[in-house]
């Protein structure tokens, strides 16, 4: 008879701490929000970089154009006006259409006369 009586309190508690849960995730202002921060950041590392719009926009499909040019018109003005230079990347390069084909080692062509 005593489980009769803890169901229902056990079901109270439950209940409780459950109301008090948000299973809802980010609201739609604070997602929208946090796009938009995200989008700015990547057009002002863009510009940082040295790397044009449009090669900003290629490289960042899924995020807002109008947040990375925002993010990269204010990096180009703070550039601008503080003579910041770009940085050239020094990680990993990005893929360009002539990687496709096995890469020559620099140097000098060779000549016939000296394959021979």
């Amino acid at each position: 008879m005593s489980s009769r009586r803890l169901s229902p309190t056990l079901l109270l508690a439950l209940a409780t701490l459950l109301a008090a849960c948000d299973f809802g995730g980010e609201s739609a202002e604070a997602l929208a929000a946090r796009k938009e921060a995200d989008g700015k950041a990547i057009g002002g590392a863009c510009r940082h970089a040295g790397r044009a719009l449009e090669d900003c926009f290629a490289l960042n499909k899924r995020a807002d154009k109008a947040a990375i040019f925002a993010g990269w018109r204010e990096m180009n003005d703070y550039m601008r006006d503080n003579k910041v230079e770009t940085v050239t990347p020094q990680g990993t390069t990005l893929p360009t259409a002539g990687d496709a084909a096995p890469s020559a080692k620099p140097g000098k062509p060779k000549s016939k006369a000296t394959e021979s």
